[in-house]
């Protein structure tokens, strides 16, 4: 079993060193699950997710562009203050045109809330999103020896506070006074010391430019859900020259995949083809072609796809296992250009999985288990996705 593991390890390596990258052998590799080690999960993502080309040569030179393209949005899009961008001095915080940059930096902080909100409870099982990152961005935190000065957080700009009810207060037998009392949200995480960002602000940079790069479709709770997998693995990578890159290479592969995905979060699609509704239809379709009896049987009881596969199809199932899983599953999506075929196979496959429970439970028991889907072996869903791949 070792010589075999060796053996695969040294192909998967290979295929990876070579001058042009065998996409095909790479992604019949990487459905077997990356080996683990050596950066080969991070090399692996960025191929699979259209940021590194199969051609090896032009990796630095396509590297270096989007790096560089990144740090000037950083620059331009999220350290620039309203004072910067507003050339007409009769703009100013209280200017009612839609066209102010005031107005436009009130709206973005509407935004930035929610995502501020989400990403702090990113991955609450493992303390990793609230550790400081290595490599934090220099544009941000300021550098020292360039000279360069710190810039104000993101999390800063928008207030943790929460306003209470007015009480009636009675001081004495003098009038009654109305007494407002501010209530702060309670901080989990630790403090970190001038220059650190933790990997969860990162995460939110990258979440907040992205929203602003695609003003028609923002920012979409589950998107934290979707960059937290990849932000993980390409900042826990062990090759430095690589891992000091994660943040940018991160949001490109990111930006990659949603725009295979997006429309699992464009609300006034979910009817179209491309929706949410049709993946739900297609899921549907395809247990009823694999399992009838399951099917009638949640139909019978009632229980929609809504009720369960909404989640399980918009953020692939990110939410459904622990992080080790949700990468070793990943591994094997990530190798469907359609971003949809397997997700749906593998989906039916862990209906399929829990047939007998299914057939056998109630609506209460069947509703609380396909919402908390219970512990399973990786191999053996995607083994039967597999199969069902090779049957459809």
């Amino acid at each position: 079993m070792a010589a075999r593991h060796q053996q695969r390890v040294a192909e998967f390596d290979s295929c990876l060193n070579s001058e042009v990258v065998d996409l095909e052998f790479l992604r019949e590799q990487s459905y077997r699950g990356i080996p683990e080690g050596g950066g080969r999960r991070a090399t692996s993502w960025r191929i699979l997710l259209g940021y590194l080309p199969v051609k090896r040569k032009v990796w630095r030179e396509v590297c270096q562009a989007k790096r560089d393209l990144y740090k000037q949005l950083v620059e331009e899009m999220i350290v620039s203050t309203p004072e910067a961008n507003s050339p007409v001095m009769e703009d100013h915080p209280l200017n009612p045109n839609p066209a102010s940059n005031w107005q436009s930096f009130f709206k973005d902080n509407d935004v930035l809330l929610q995502i501020d909100k989400d990403v702090r409870r990113l991955c609450p099982d493992l303390t990793f999103f609230q550790q400081a990152t290595t490599f934090p961005n220099l544009v941000v935190v300021g550098d020292p020896r360039l000279g360069v000065p710190p810039q104000e957080k993101l999390h800063a700009r928008v207030t943790q506070a929460q306003l209470q009810a007015q009480t009636v207060e009675r001081k004495g037998v003098g009038p009654s006074t109305l007494a407002t009392s501010k209530k702060r949200a309670v901080e989990d995480y630790a403090p970190l010391n001038e220059g650190q960002e933790a990997h969860w602000e990162v995460v939110e940079r990258m979440l907040f430019l992205y929203a602003k790069l695609n003003p028609g479709q923002g920012y979409v709770q589950g998107m934290n859900e979707i960059i937290g997998p990849i932000y993980y693995v390409l900042a826990a990578d062990n090759r430095i020259e690589w891992k000091e890159h994660a943040e940018a290479d991160c949001f490109f592969c990111f930006t990659n995949l949603m725009s295979d995905i997006r429309d699992f979060f464009i609300k006034t699609l979910d009817d179209s083809a491309t929706g949410i509704q049709a993946m739900m239809v297609r899921l549907n379709n395809r247990l009823s072609e694999v399992d009838q009896a399951v099917a009638i049987q949640l139909q019978e009881q009632g229980i929609k796809m809504q009720y369960f596969a909404f989640r399980w199809l918009t953020l692939l199932l990110s939410q459904e296992f622990a992080l080790p899983d949700v990468l070793r599953l990943w591994d094997a999506l990530l190798t469907d250009d359609t971003r949809s075929n397997l997700l749906i196979n593998v989906c039916t496959s862990m209906l399929f999985l829990v047939r007998d429970n299914l057939l056998n439970n109630d609506f209460a028991s069947n509703m609380k288990m396909l919402q908390n889907y219970p512990l399973m072996d990786m191999s053996l869903i995607l083994g039967k996705a597999k199969e069902l791949s090779n049957n459809s």
